[in-house]
């Protein structure tokens, strides 16, 4: 198995970008491992350049959607997911209305962009833009719903400050499924498994429509599914509060009731929409929506972040040596 290790960063801001943005979420086809093998019956892949007509790039396996035994959709694979650092690019009100774009100005942050006298070519770009003290001109950014309380956390959000990212605490829920790095599913009737390769963190629960559980809030919540159809309805309660949404930075509370709707369209896709409910964070409920793709020539690599481990780097314990 390949091995992706990382190095500590010498500062904060450096570790939050490198963390959040480039080095750490490079993808690397396996290519020692040869493309899995369609079940009988669900198409054939044509991954490693193949496609229709001889167009080069990966193409996903063709197919009808997959099932259990039961009949439900199979959601099982290693699925490919379009990074979204900024969360808010998407972002539309539950009737599906975008909201307007915000002004890339950082110190108009949380503003809307006034089109009218916006000079011809002007903007930043998300995640990354240029900014006064870390913070970023976000020219994909749209106006969220935020309460004042809220509207200022993101107004005056500096990554420089303490991205919890950068000290490999937990990205949380919502920024692992935002984060580009592979995701495998595994699934039977009963419980449904998301297996990160940011971190090799792992989410398991039920999906059999059992009621949440009333516990100690962590960083990726209490979450339960049920099923609407063919479209799986996962919703996440009980956060810590201490994650965000996205790269970007965006807050949420920890009232945030997280909900995903999950549709297996065909064998080699996915259609993701995410609810977002936080009464504390938001005036009202929005959402977006994605597709994700099933890739059979990936899997999931090694990954390592040691940035936390104040014990070693403070002369506590020793690092091992090896031969």
């Amino acid at each position: 198995m390949r091995t992706r290790s990382y190095r500590p960063l010498a500062t904060a801001a450096v570790t939050a970008a490198v963390v959040a943005g480039t080095v750490c979420f490079m993808l690397a086809p396996a290519f020692s491992q040869q493309p899995a093998a369609p079940a009988a019956g669900q198409g054939k892949g044509k991954g490693g350049g193949g496609g229709k007509g001889g167009g080069g790039g990966y193409q996903p396996p063709e197919g009808p959607t997959p099932r259990l035994a039961s009949g439900k959709p199979d959601f099982t694979g290693f699925w490919q997911r379009p990074y979204s650092p900024d969360m808010s690019a998407s972002a539309t009100d539950m009737n599906g209305k975008p909201y307007p774009r915000e002004d890339p100005d950082p110190k108009k942050r949380g503003t809307a962009l006034d089109t009218a006298n916006q000079p011809q070519g002007r903007g930043g770009r998300g995640g990354g833009g240029g900014g006064v003290g870390g913070q970023v001109a976000c020219g994909t950014c749209r106006v969220l719903p935020f309460t004042p309380a809220y509207l200022k956390d993101w107004q005056t959000y500096d990554p420089e400050n303490g991205d919890y990212t950068g000290a490999c605490l937990p990205f949380g829920l919502m920024r692992s499924i935002n984060s580009p790095d592979p995701l495998q599913i595994m699934q039977n009737d009963h419980d449904f498994a998301e297996l990160f390769e940011q971190n090799t963190w792992f989410h398991v629960f039920p999906i059999d429509g059992r009621a949440h559980t009333k516990g100690v809030a962590t960083w990726f919540g209490d979450t339960v599914g049920h099923w609407e159809g063919d479209t799986l309805v996962i919703e996440t309660n009980n956060f810590n509060g201490r994650t965000r949404l996205d790269t970007d930075g965006h807050p949420h509370s920890d009232q945030l009731v997280f909900t995903e709707r999950w549709t297996r369209s065909d064998l080699g896709h996915i259609a993701y929409e995410m609810h977002i409910h936080d009464p504390k964070a938001f005036t009202e409920d929005w959402k977006t929506a994605r597709t994700f793709t099933l890739r059979t020539d990936w899997h999931i690599m090694e990954y390592s972040c040691e940035e936390n481990n104040k014990a070693l780097y403070e002369g506590r314990i020793k690092a091992p040596k090896y031969d």
